[in-house]
């Protein structure tokens, strides 16, 4: 039995694409702008930590872990440098840089995923990773030449919801699954030993 972090990684980046969300239609505009601070640090954390820890040990066959884990922890370190940048005032651009490389390699996933046909499911997949990717790469063109158009603002935030929405239908699927999954499933220590000969 292996233990790793991929609802908790998925669920994170629901909560993280509705973040990015609110904060690009009404956050880049907010005069109280630090506000928004708390919650990329959270999201950054648990992506860069759960993420981080999973790049180290590879508990998922195949490629699993490469796409899941290191892609979650380029998404941590971009929401905790965002997080950083809004609570001082930095500017999101240096931010956005990394997102593009980082966006480019999700990109990259995503279209692997559908041309393998790999994960659960993998047009779901797939395609979250391909609208989570353009996101990133998209980033810097919208901080910094669409900041005051706020209909571009609009189709942006709609675009990372549709990216929450898909991350959100696969990782309720599984967390709906889980429970049937491990009923009967019991921790190595708890085990009884096999009698000895």
């Amino acid at each position: 039995m292996f233990v790793d972090f991929v609802s908790l990684l998925l669920l994170n980046m629901v909560a993280g694409y509705v973040l990015l969300s609110l904060y690009v239609y009404h956050g880049l505009d907010d005069p109280l702008n630090r506000r928004w601070t708390a919650g990329f640090l959270m999201v950054g954390l648990v992506a860069f930590i759960f993420g981080g820890y999973m790049a180290l040990t590879w508990p998922l066959p195949g490629p699993y872990s490469s796409i899941f884990s290191e892609m979650s922890v380029m998404f941590g370190v971009i929401f905790l440098g965002a997080g950083v940048a809004i609570a001082y005032g930095w500017s999101l651009l240096p931010v956005t840089v990394v997102a593009f490389f980082a966006g480019a390699a999700a990109v990259v996933n995503g279209a692997r995923i559908l041309n393998l046909e790999i994960t659960k499911t993998p047009l779901l997949a797939g395609v979250g990773f391909i609208l989570s990717g353009l996101a990133g790469v998209l980033s810097a063109p919208t901080l910094r030449y669409l900041r005051g158009n706020r209909p571009y603002r609009l189709v942006a935030a709609v675009w990372l919801l549709t990216a929450a929405a898909i991350w959100a239908v696969i990782v309720y699927g599984e967390y709906w699954m889980h429970p049937g999954f491990f009923a009967k499933w019991v921790p190595l220590v708890m085990r009884e030993a096999p009698p000895v000969k």
